[in-house]
């Protein structure tokens, strides 16, 4: 009988002071189904390590860190290598698959095992746990209903504005929040963009640090974040995880 893929939720950052890092975010439920794990496909295999450190503070792991099999999956993986890492599961163990940050195969390559593992007969198990996309469109005050996930935009300047024109226009014809992300130490090149080419009444939301004590979101009018961004008062963002959300 073949092995479960177990969707193993990461937190978006930890609370270093906390007794109990994870307990704010991951249900204890979730903590002790994955303590019971001895393979994992992670993006990040020290960083996996990391995150099971923390999770032996309050669950005793199914083996000793360095004996618990750790395969790596990130965008540097071939193709040819996914059935590698399906190996475990249909021999029978559960494997779990855990992202960077938030949850596994969503803006993730870990999405790409999960498909073979459908192929091959293998049970997929989401977890609960926190999804940064998610939250800030909670906490937007855009619109929940439809929405649309864009992942990063164009670095090229002028790829960028004709790429924020074309979503600013779906956004209006369809009353369709876009999100996307960047990567953190370019945030206020991201925000300029949007606060230049965005029409005035577009609501823009940043939404960074979520989950943790220096979590900022803030919804304002293009225009208003246009009147900030030239006093100089950007947000508390750079080299900070941030989600970029607007609506026409």
């Amino acid at each position: 009988m073949n092995g479960s893929l177990f969707l193993i939720p990461n937190t978006l950052g930890v609370r270093e002071a906390a007794q109990d890092p994870l307990a704010h975010i991951i249900p204890q439920t979730v903590q002790a189904m994955t303590a019971q794990l001895g393979f994992y496909v992670a993006e990040n295999a020290k960083t996996t390590r990391a995150y099971l450190k923390l999770l032996q503070q309050t669950h005793a792991l199914n083996k000793p860190i360095q004996e618990i099999q750790i395969e790596e999956l990130n965008i540097n993986t071939p193709e040819a290598k996914l059935p590698q890492l399906l190996q475990p599961l249909l021999a029978g163990h559960d494997v779990g698959l855990i992202s960077e940050a938030g949850v596994p195969a969503v803006a993730d390559p870990g999405a790409n095992l999960v498909r073979l593992a459908h192929q091959h007969g293998i049970k997929v198990r989401p977890l609960v746990g926190p999804s940064s996309l998610l939250l800030a469109l909670m906490a937007s005050g855009l619109n929940g209903q439809s929405f649309a996930f864009n992942g990063y935009l164009p670095t090229d300047a002028s790829l960028r504005i004709k790429r924020i024109k074309e979503l600013e226009q779906r956004s209006k014809k369809e009353k369709q929040t876009q999100l996307c992300i960047e990567t953190p130490y370019r945030n206020l090149a991201m925000l300029e963009a949007l606060a230049q080419h965005c029409e005035a009444d577009t609501l823009i939301c940043v939404a960074t640090d979520l989950t943790l004590e220096t979590e900022s979101i803030v919804s304002l009018p293009a225009r208003e974040w246009k009147k900030r961004l030239s006093a100089q008062q950007a947000p508390d963002f750079h080299k900070k995880p941030s989600v970029f959300l607007f609506l026409a």
